[in-house]
């Protein structure tokens, strides 16, 4: 069965101009379906357990929103061998969408998904997940793009409250965002120590910490390539990190970063691995698919391998 998480609110609206769109397709293809549009935060996670919890041995799940949305259906997944997952970007980063390849219009996207449902479940793309464990270990959450402390983090929290956003939205230029945010928050930030534990084993210290981010996706930050050569499906996270540049410095960074040549750069430092922990001296804050999990000190990222079967082909 084939069922819709809808955001109509995404993108400052666009999300209900977009699901009008699919739903006038669904019709046209004679598809039966079933939706539900997300009323408050947390919704859609709560609606994904619901559907979990029906008696379909083949759930075919479309979130319909940004990469917040998302990441709320994928978290609210209770049983991934049943579930194959979809998704119809309408946010202003759309790095879900971007990792997965994903491209063209919402009717072009939406035709995919109804082919690749006719596919056999054991054809279909398997993606890895990540999972960040916070808060002594005992709160965690999946994540499908990134999930990072400091610099990105901050950003991502600005993101989501921002007019900047909602003004830039309505002009088409929602990716700006995250650059003018970034630009900002550079100046402001408070760098602090770490201490990065890979593997259970090898351990490296970090002086003037700016951010670490673990990348399932090549980008963040709506295409921000963090980690050129991350990989979703090799059963690793790409640690990427900054620490030890001088805040005059950071500025000139940023086009090396955007044109992925940042670790070019002393100071910058991208490590693959399973699983790491890290410490702080001080709590930065912490994201995961670009929402606010709180500030830590210590926190685990591990890599779920191929845990999420994807409506591609």
């Amino acid at each position: 069965m084939l069922y819709f998480i809808v955001n109509e609110k995404s993108r400052s609206g666009k999300g209900a101009a977009v699901w009008r769109e699919v739903q006038e397709t669904l019709h046209a293809e004679k598809v039966a379906y079933k939706a539900w549009v997300t009323e408050y935060e947390g919704h859609a996670l709560a609606l994904a357990r619901e559907i979990c919890a029906r008696d379909d041995d083949d759930i075919c799940l479309v979130a319909l929103g940004g990469d917040g949305t998302a990441n709320e259906v994928i978290n609210g997944i209770t049983d991934f061998e049943r579930v194959r997952f979809g998704v119809i970007p309408t946010g202003s980063g759309n790095d879900m969408a971007r990792g997965l390849g994903i491209t063209g219009n919402p009717t072009e996207n939406l035709k995919r998904i109804l082919a690749c449902m006719q596919m056999d479940k054991a054809q279909c793309r398997t993606i890895d997940l990540g999972e960040v464990r916070y808060k002594g270990g005992e709160t965690s959450r999946l994540f499908a793009i990134s999930s990072g402390l400091g610099l990105d983090a901050i950003v991502c929290k600005k993101a989501l409250k921002s007019k900047l956003k909602d003004t830039l939205n309505k002009l088409h230029l929602g990716k700006l965002t995250y650059l003018l945010l970034t630009v900002q928050t550079l100046f402001s930030m408070h760098t602090t120590n770490a201490s990065v534990r890979y593997e259970k084993k090898d351990t490296q210290h970090f002086k003037e910490f700016i951010y670490i981010a673990a990348m399932n996706f090549k980008a963040e930050g709506g295409g921000v390539p963090m980690a050129p050569s991350a990989d979703a499906e090799d059963g690793m996270l790409s640690m990427c990190s900054a620490s030890g540049i001088p805040k005059w410095r950071t500025f000139f960074c940023l086009p090396f970063l955007v044109a992925a040549k940042h670790l070019l750069i002393r100071g910058f430092e991208v490590r693959d691995c399973a699983e790491c922990e890290i410490h702080l001296a001080e709590p930065m804050v912490l994201h995961a698919d670009g929402e606010y999990c709180g500030e830590v000190t210590e926190v685990r990222f591990r890599c779920l391998p191929k845990k999420l079967r994807v409506l591609l082909a």
